[in-house]
């Protein structure tokens, strides 16, 4: 939930709730997981009367439709049977961009003055190619 914040920011949002709700900060954030723990009860009791209906033991996780089909419709040999097709274009599309991905390596490796110590010979005979310039990466 924070991943996008560091510890600056951070420490301003408190200073500012502080700043904002003053004496009644404690009281705000116990509420605030109050709510939190009443939502989680909420959907605990939500998931265990839907499998009481169902009939199934029944996980949130389970309520995607995806995989509730997967889990209640389809048997195995069924499932099975629809990867079929699809896992061989699966197969051959991924050693296709397997292959090509190699080849860009080696085009790259060739290209690459710096790994070699030389530079690449012209057409014109033994001039010298210009400097490479310099990218983005070597910016950085």
């Amino acid at each position: 939930m924070f991943e996008n914040l560091n510890w600056w920011e951070i420490g301003a949002l408190l200073l500012l709730a502080l700043l904002i709700f003053g004496d009644r900060l404690p009281t705000v954030i116990n509420d605030g997981l109050r709510m939190v723990r009443n939502l989680r009860n909420m959907a605990r009791n939500a998931t265990g009367d839907l499998s009481r209906e169902l009939g199934t033991d029944i996980q949130l996780e389970d309520l995607h439709p995806k995989a509730f089909i997967r889990k209640h419709l389809l048997s195995e040999e069924d499932e099975q049977a629809l990867r079929k097709p699809l896992q061989s274009m699966y197969d051959d599309l991924r050693s296709d961009v397997t292959g090509v991905h190699d080849q860009l390596k080696d085009v790259a490796k060739a290209a690459d003055v710096r790994s070699t110590g030389t530079r690449p010979a012209t057409a014109t005979g033994g001039a010298p190619a210009p400097a490479p310039r310099p990218s983005y990466d070597d910016a950085t």
